[in-house]
């Protein structure tokens, strides 16, 4: 742990322009027509989850489609990497045309001891600007754990239904399409065989920030505009095989969220705040 924690404070810079092509692939991949995007207007959010993706060559990837351990994120000796949550604070629109500035660095990496082993967080916040324009602040928590799946002790509670509910359907096509957009290799969201025989999941995994998407999109279906703060934390897998179903309650200000597959458990919690 204690070379693991040295790579705390350690940073990444990296910048990429917001083009219209990317907005429109964005917009398409989420049912929506995408339009003709013109320059200075504002892009979908969470679609600088699509930017600024490091490049590692494919011949550098693990079996499992990452890229190989080390460089800006410690090398935590555990085989699955996952997105565990995460915070926003969205302070101006990212725009078409903008030349994004992504600021990255380490802030903590801590151990715990789960049912299936240990299991080891890191915590990195994300400043975004552009033009000197802030535009985002984000704190996002990765979890690695070993491949042992822990047997649950009874069936998990189902989820309950929100004040609003929407169903989602997935498929294949939109899993890869998300993965080819935030060029994310990882095998669980589009190599059957490879979840299902290897890893073990009864399907392809959706992933965790198409999850967020997806619930920020229908927060602002209900209030009409995007939030100013978001927040959302993974709880348990969601694939494929069944539709997802997205819901929402309000509580003063806040707007809780949930997504869940049809009589399972909560998969993704979430807070929108106007």
């Amino acid at each position: 742990m204690e070379h693991l924690r040295s790579w705390i404070g350690r940073e990444d810079v990296a910048a990429e322009p917001v083009t219209a092509d990317l907005v429109r692939k964005f917009r398409a991949t989420f049912d929506e027509e995408p339009g003709d995007p013109r320059t200075g207007e504002a892009a979908p959010r969470l679609l600088h989850w699509c930017l600024t993706q490091p490049a590692a060559l494919t011949s550098a990837l693990g079996p499992d489609g990452h890229p190989a351990r080390g460089g800006f994120l410690p090398p935590v000796p555990l085989p699955r990497r996952m997105w565990a949550g995460g915070s926003l604070v969205f302070h101006d629109d990212i725009r078409v045309g903008d030349l994004v500035r992504r600021v990255s660095r380490v802030e903590e990496v801590t151990l715990k001891q789960g049912n299936t082993g240990p299991l080891c967080f890191v915590t990195v916040k994300h400043e975004l600007d552009a033009a000197g324009r802030s535009l985002l602040t984000e704190r996002q928590g990765i979890v690695y754990r070993g491949l042992e799946v822990a047997a649950p002790p009874k069936a998990p509670e189902p989820a309950a239904e929100g004040a609003h509910r929407r169903e989602q359907a997935l498929s294949p096509p939109l899993l890869f399409r998300y993965s080819a957009l935030t060029f994310n290799g990882h095998r669980i969201h589009y190599d059957l065989p490879y979840v299902t025989q290897v890893e073990g999941y009864p399907g392809l995994v959706v992933h965790g920030p198409l999850q967020a998407t997806l619930l920020l999109r229908f927060a602002t279906a209900i209030r009409g505009t995007s939030p100013a703060r978001f927040s959302y934390r993974g709880l348990s897998p969601a694939f494929d095989t069944a539709p997802l179903t997205m819901n929402a309650t309000p509580q003063g200000e806040t707007l809780r969220l949930w997504t869940a597959r049809p009589g399972g458990p909560v998969a993704m919690s979430a807070e929108a705040q106007w």
